[in-house]
């Protein structure tokens, strides 16, 4: 131990003489490792931290086998219940829904949340204890509307109740209907979804009304299971596909009969690939990363042991052995890798705790990846240490090598200055250059990928979501329905408003969900099952004005219009796309084809576009009348010249004076496509941060050298200077001499 103690105060002494290699090292080694602590401790929070339930090892979620991008929904309440009655390999299953929202009252406080309607059994199954309280369960669900019940959470329950235990068994209102609240769910819970923090839970039978409830067409539940024991997901898989292939024979009209198959939850279900794929790719990139700044300071090294083989070779003559030697070079290594990692850690942990507090950046508006619970705890330091550590041995030998190897008859008869001085290449030299190629790559590789990203999120959409604003208005506590006059006065009033060029309501803005997967029949079919369907398109309903307030180009054939109403023939506008599969060059104009059980003619062609995801091919879809639809939406879309503030204020005053007890959003369309296009702008920053740590490290590992080089040629260079030799040949040789 004495003698380790003298190596440090050896080495430190060692390292405060030479401040600027000091700090290249440094320097590089916090680049190097707190990228990798960083990125270590996203991985950390997104893929290796347990689930907040009961043995979440043996916890699945079902899904259909085709590959879906983000979409978590799996089955509509009936099939559920079929799945949960006919099953054998699983001990549970429940569903889930995680489109509740509203305003929740209490007293003369009003708070917008949102949350999830969940089946009776939802905390049974999942085997989570209530903080405060009790959860609801399966016996408290008799039909529909029979359990009025509310869970908080605790986010909620602190922020919002102050944390009364009293709040347990008072009634409040989420919208227009009271509930009781049971309980309050325990700080971490959150559900089974990494990203998503729900304020509350209720019954989804108190969500969904009773014809809902009831409706085999629609795909509402995500749907979780517990395995048996001894059984596998092999097994279970095979036994749900049997229940849905024999639905389907039950059930034609509305029932695929597509196999289903189980993955982990948490990760926005299939998006959990794309999510996996990219944060191992990004480690990857990191561990390269410190690769090279590894190879850096193992030039550095290898240069500094080179000029000190003459004070080497002394003490080894005093009586001091290699392995003396050698461990004051792996221990200077290591005090010098022990300053860097700490400097990384600290600067990955400030960093860790900021995306703690705030989540990752949503892009000016709440993202679907904002509630990501990121902190620093024993993996993330020991995976720090492990790094710190690995870094300084792996650096450290390269001079450690050469001490051991060497003559020290050879090194006292040479100086420090001419060391090598007729090797072509040294080995510091080899390292300096694999430094470079592996630096070069990263940065060539971050570029392309960078540049692939730029293209995608700057692809054509088939809408032009600059300049126009988007204002949801949720129904849920206006009183009755709302006629097609009120929706068309509403649309007025927004074209009348200063400024406005267009305005329009559709059924959901994309990127922001939509219905998909109803299928459409040739014209003449008597038998709409699903078997006969010849597509399955995305559907929106849209007002006249809502092509051009979204910039969609409208190819041929007319808008829809308010004369276009369930008296009179129904009319659709296809896009291209499904104008191509459906009838390949023959014009669409004209054409009909069943759709929601009604014949309908095409009246219109409008450009292809992106929907769901911004990578996705081109999809088919179909526009309906307003006029013709039986469910009324209020997603209006407004295209103005004036300023975005000036503008949202003068959009929610003029709905709240047409519809006061409505809930009404206001935000740009670019923030309204916040969530779909943060992932490609997340992997084009990060890719190009680490393309930036890359040619950082290049830069320090070659200014270093150079630098290292120049200092021990002082006295060379100063003999040459004196000697009247040119000053632009002696800044050449100081330059490239060290790669002689």
């Amino acid at each position: 131990m004495k003698d380790l103690l003298l190596d440090i105060r050896y080495a430190l002494r060692a390292l405060w003489k030479s401040p600027a290699f000091t700090l290249v090292a440094v320097l590089t080694l916090m680049l190097g490792i707190g990228a990798n602590v960083l990125v270590f401790g996203v991985v950390n929070a997104v893929l290796l931290r347990p689930l907040d339930v009961s043995e979440p090892q043996n916890l699945y979620e079902l899904r259909f086998k085709p590959w879906t991008n983000w979409k978590l929904l799996t089955t509509s309440y009936p099939a559920f219940e079929d799945y949960q009655q006919r099953n054998t390999t699983f001990s549970g299953l429940a569903g889930y829904d995680g489109y509740s929202g509203g305003r929740l009252r209490w007293g003369d406080t009003v708070k917008s949340v949102s949350g999830y309607s969940a089946t009776g059994n939802y905390f049974d199954l999942l085997g989570v204890q209530p903080e405060l309280g009790r959860f609801f369960h399966e016996a408290d669900v008799h039909g529909p509307n029979s359990a009025p019940y509310m869970v908080l959470s605790d986010s909620l329950w602190r922020s919002a109740f102050n944390a009364d235990p009293g709040v347990v068994g008072t009634t409040v209102r989420l919208g227009k209907d009271p509930f009781t609240v049971l309980g309050v769910a325990p700080p971490r819970f959150h559900g089974t979804e990494q990203f998503v923090w729900p304020d509350y839970w209720i019954p989804v039978v108190n969500h969904f009304g009773a014809e809902y409830l009831r409706d085999r067409t629609g795909h509402p539940l995500t749907v979780l299971g517990r395995l048996k024991r001894g059984v596998t997901p092999r097994q279970a898989t095979e036994n749900l596909s049997s229940i849905a292939a024999q639905l389907a024979k039950e059930y034609p009209k509305t029932d695929t009969g597509v196999p289903l198959r189980l993955i982990r939850p948490g990760l926005y279900a299939d998006e959990g690939d794309l999510i996996r794929g990219f944060l191992y790719s990004v480690t990857a990139l990191a561990l390269l990363v410190l690769l090279a700044a590894c190879a850096n300071l193992a030039s550095l090294f290898a240069a500094r042991a080179a000029d000190r083989s003459r004070e080497l070779a002394l003490r080894v003559a005093l009586g001091a052995s290699r392995w003396r030697l050698v461990r004051q070079l792996l221990t200077e290594a290591m005090v010098l890798s022990l300053l860097g990692g700490a400097a990384g850690m600290v600067a990955a942990g400030l960093l860790l705790g900021a995306l703690g507090q705030r989540g990752l950046p949503g892009y000016g508006m709440h993202s679907a990846y904002s509630d990501l619970a990121v902190y620093v705890d024993v993996r993330v330091y020991l995976v720090a240490l492990i790094l710190t550590l690995g870094s300084g041995l792996l650096f450290g030998m390269i001079p450690a090598r050469q001490v051991w190897q060497g003559n020290p008859l050879q090194a006292m008869k040479r100086g420090p200055v001419d060391v090598t001085p007729r090797r072509r290449l040294a080995l510091r030299d080899l390292l300096l250059g694999a430094q470079i190629v592996i630096c070069t790559l990263l940065v060539i590789a971050s570029l392309v990928a960078v540049r692939g990203m730029v293209r995608l999120l700057h692809a054509p959409l088939g809408f032009q979501p600059q300049g126009a604003m988007v204002a949801e208005m949720d129904p849920s506590e206006i009183e009755g329905d709302v006629p097609i006059e009120k929706t068309k006065a509403m649309i007025d009033a927004l074209r009348s408003l200063p400024g406005v060029t267009a305005a329009g309501t559709l059924s959901k803005v994309p990127f922001t969900g939509g219905i998909r997967g109803i299928p459409v029949f040739p014209p003449g079919t008597t038998e709409l099952t699903l078997n006969n369907s010849v597509l399955a398109p995305y559907r929106f309903t849209i007002s006249p004005g809502y092509l051009e307030a979204a910039g969609t180009r409208l190819l041929r054939g007319r808008d829809v219009s308010w004369r276009d109403t369930a008296k009179t023939p129904y009319v659709a506008i296809v896009n291209e796309t499904f104008s191509r599969k459906m009838w390949g060059d023959t014009p669409a104009i004209g054409q009909r084809f069943i759709f929601l059980d009604h014949l309908r003619e095409v009246v219109g062609v409008a450009e292809d576009g992106k929907y769901h995801a911004i990578q996705d091919p081109p999809q088919p879809v179909v526009y309906l009348p307003l006029s013709q639809s039986e469910q009324w939406f209020g997603t209006f879309v407004v295209r103005s010249s004036r300023a975005q503030n000036e503008m949202a204020a003068a959009l929610e005053r003029t709905l709240s004076g047409l519809e006061p007890n409505a809930i009404i959003t206001v935000q740009s369309w670019p923030e309204a496509m916040a969530n779909a296009l943060f992932p490609a702008q997340a992997a084009a920053v990060t890719l190009g941060v680490m393309g930036l740590l890359a040619a950082m490290v290049a830069v320090t590992g070659i200014f270093g050298m150079a630098a290292y080089n120049v200092s021990r040629r002082m006295k060379e260079l100063g003999i040459r200077s004196a000697n009247r030799a040119a000053w632009g040949r002696v800044v050449g040789r100081a330059a490239v001499g060290h790669l002689r």
